[in-house]
């Protein structure tokens, strides 16, 4: 694991969503940072994100493949187009797939990497592994949102 700043901290100081949003002490406060061509995050659950003893919620499951994939799209169309932050991303559409239960004794790891990219839109896959073995997987479209969307001027 790396000390560097996550690229939600870098580029969203103030955003307040559940997943990923720093100004929500109530979130999960995903902290993304690249190795390679992936954008990667190590998150640690705690009791109150279980669904039964001992193991992970499915929605908060899903909820850290979307931030971490959105995320992973932002970056792509920054990086592809050469801007100076990300745009405002947004899911247009997602599917989740539990592969086994996700344990919370430990250090989940959440990996998204880019499929394909349209001028505005990223079409992403990710997964969640827990002690190295991959629990879920999601793929995913994010899209760029213009000016007029509620989510616009989010970070």
């Amino acid at each position: 694991m790396t000390t560097s700043l996550s690229v939600q901290e870098i580029y969203a100081p103030a955003n307040i969503c559940f997943g990923c949003g720093f100004a929500n002490p109530e979130g999960l406060q995903l902290r993304s940072r690249f190795e390679g061509e992936r954008l990667v995050a190590f998150w640690q659950p705690q009791p109150r994100h279980q669904a039964f003893a001992g193991m992970l919620n499915g929605g908060i499951i899903g909820t850290l493949l979307d931030c971490n994939c959105c995320w992973t799209a932002a970056m792509h169309l920054m990086q592809k187009q050469g801007l100076d932050g990300p745009p405002c991303t947004v899911t247009a559409e997602y599917t989740v797939k539990m592969q086994q239960p996700t344990p919370i004794n430990g250090p989940l790891r959440i990996e998204g990497w880019v499929l394909e990219s349209g001028s505005r839109s990223v079409k992403t896959a990710g997964s969640i592994s827990a002690n190295g073995v991959v629990t879920a997987t999601c793929e995913g479209v994010f899209v760029a949102v213009k000016e007029g969307h509620p989510a616009f001027h989010r970070w």
